[in-house]
């Protein structure tokens, strides 16, 4: 039996994300997230229980999904106070897309790169102060409605 080399996992590190903003003018604007901090996306998959004749017990039918994440980055941007502001004034929501690098140098597994599309942020942060820190950050939840995997993980190889 293979064990899973330690050199092979992923350093949190070793990432790099970018942002694409959709601008109400049609045009885009990459940001690099140099100043992002942590990040998670997932998928959530919508199920309708159904009930039959002839069996006791719930079955769940997949209907739909529903895409959502987490970040928190330094609190050195005013990017995401932007955006917010723009669809306050203007009710104009501004949307993006966020490309996620995994890619550690020092694991043979090689890199991943997801997409994640159609970005709308939940909630701002839009004024912050903490006398007892001496780092500020922020966090706020987004929901995305697509996503794609460019590049994916090689298999590990077992040691």
């Amino acid at each position: 039996m293979g064990y899973l080399r330690a050199g092979d996992t992923i350093s949190g590190q070793e990432a790099r994300a970018t942002i694409t903003i959709k601008n109400p003018d049609g045009t885009t604007t990459v940001e690099d997230l140099f100043f992002g901090k942590s990040l998670e996306a997932k998928a959530d998959v919508n199920k309708t229980a159904v009930k039959t004749l002839g069996k006791r017990g719930e079955q769940h039918k997949p209907n739909g999904w529903t895409g959502s994440g987490s970040m928190t980055v330094y609190y050195v941007t005013s990017l995401f106070r932007k955006m917010a502001l723009n669809y306050i004034k203007n009710g104009v929501p501004i949307y993006f897309d966020l490309t996620v690098i995994n890619d550690d140098p020092g694991s043979g597994v090689g890199r991943q790169t997801v997409v994640l599309k159609n970005c709308s942020i939940d909630s701002v942060v839009f004024a912050k102060f903490d006398v007892e820190s001496e780092v500020l950050d922020e966090s706020f939840d987004f929901t995305f409605d697509d996503v794609e995997i460019l590049d994916e993980f090689n298999r590990p190889i077992l040691g």
